[in-house]
């Protein structure tokens, strides 16, 4: 099988997988993002040389815990009655929990964009690695099946228009850096990054925004042009955003001395390499929620 080949296959695969999971329910949707966590954990700690059992068991229990808390509460409430016939109240503050989580994630995003420019920093300290870890790897995932929920309740549009927009960006930022792109983005990371790619990656994305909002969100007519507004910044946010991502890890794989993080993805390499934008952008795309909800 030759390797164009191999790389549509298990594109396909993983594109259906995903989206599927997505549409099903919000249970399979956080399952199947539990275990692209746990495989992209066991990925980051092959990449930096940290211990893979305690990692993947401290990204098992911190996702495992903020999901039932934030969105099975009752739930969880219920089962504690049935087996110790006591009452447990859970009396925490969902939304400070998430500024607390959100204020590591942008924090250490900072942290990464410094790592990322910096000519000096050619290797990752051992207390970097361990940040890195908390709010580059694992933090992200909240904030993916957490944005998903927009304001009221479960919505899989948001999260597919997230990726559609990612995968606009990455599409479209290489043919048209391919094709007539001159000037290097970032040429000691990633030298077949282009400016002219960059650019032409972000006006593909305003596009899919405006025609995710417009035809596929569906938005009613009261909401439809704020609708397109806030689709559009996600666009940007999600290209320039995605774009540093892509570049981060791009930076740590160089350091490794490796070509892509894994091997699970014939032709693609392994999950944090399709996932490394989209974990860049959510802490991101969730503040700007944030934002708007705070304005409103």
């Amino acid at each position: 099988m030759n390797e164009t080949l191999k790389r549509a296959i298990s594109g396909a695969v993983y594109i259906i997988l995903l989206i599927a999971s997505i549409l099903y329910s919000n249970e399979t949707f956080f399952m199947l993002f539990g275990i692209f966590l746990l495989i992209t954990v066991y990925e980051y700690c092959a990449l930096v040389h940290l211990k893979k059992i305690i990692s993947i068991l401290f990204a098992f229990l911190l996702y495992g815990v903020v999901t039932l808390i934030c969105f099975y509460k009752k739930e969880v409430q219920s089962f504690l009655l049935n087996t110790t016939h006591k009452h447990y109240q859970l009396d925490v503050d969902i939304t400070l929990l998430y500024q607390i989580l959100l204020g590591i994630t942008i924090i250490t995003s900072l942290k990464c964009i410094h790592f990322l420019f910096s000519d000096r920093i050619q290797e990752v300290s051992q207390s970097s690695k361990l940040i890195y870890l908390l709010g580059y790897i694992i933090l992200p995932f909240l904030f993916i099946t957490k944005i998903s929920f927009g304001i009221k309740e479960y919505n899989p549009k948001i999260i597919i228009g997230l990726f559609i927009l990612i995968w606009t960006n990455d599409t479209f930022a290489y043919i048209v850096g391919k094709s007539i792109g001159k000037h290097k983005l970032l040429e000691r990371i990633s030298p077949k990054k282009t400016i002219e790619g960059l650019i032409g990656g972000i006006a593909f994305s305003i596009l899919g925004g405006f025609l995710i909002s417009k035809y596929y969100i569906q938005a009613s007519p009261e909401f439809s042009e704020k609708s397109i507004k806030i689709w559009i910044t996600i666009a940007i946010i999600a290209s320039v955003i995605g774009t540093l991502g892509d570049l981060i890890e791009s930076k740590l794989k160089r350091v490794a001395g490796v070509k892509d993080s894994g091997k699970i993805m014939p032709g693609h390499g392994g999950i944090l390499d399709r996932l490394d934008s989209v974990i860049f952008v959510a802490p991101f795309v969730f503040l700007f929620y944030q934002i708007l909800y705070y304005v409103s």
